[in-house]
């Protein structure tokens, strides 16, 4: 079974950062690659909008909304991607969610984590 574990959201002031962590968790040898890793987003009411994303040869895409505010990057290693948010905006209020593409024994498919909530606020 594949597991995508979040950690990092939390209360932050405006212009403030946070770095948002996710790990890919699954049993020993199930897991061929992880392809793609990205994080999304939802705030309340609207709906869940794709924030970056990175390839397993390191080829970034940031949104309009965040770029030069957020970077994301990955430790292969570790099967685990990373979003260091800076300059946060109380509009980067949101539930934030891993997104990877993973290939396994039996298949390739996406998966999306459990969500992360992330508050900017004073």
């Amino acid at each position: 079974q594949v597991r995508l574990v979040e950690s990092g959201g939390g209360l932050v002031q405006p212009g403030g950062s946070l770095r948002l962590s996710c790990t890919v968790s699954a049993s020993s040898g199930s897991i061929r690659s992880v392809n793609s890793m990205g994080w999304s987003r939802q705030a309340p009411g609207k709906q869940r909008e794709s924030v970056a994303s990175i390839t397993s040869d390191d080829i970034t895409d940031v949104a309009d909304s965040v770029k030069g505010r957020f970077t994301i990057s990955r430790d292969n290693a570790k099967r685990t991607v990373y979003l260091q948010m800076d300059g946060l905006k109380p509009e980067d209020t949101a539930v934030y969610y891993c997104n990877a593409d993973i290939t396994n024994r039996l298949s390739r498919r996406a998966y999306s984590g459990q969500g992360t909530q992330v508050t900017v606020s004073s």
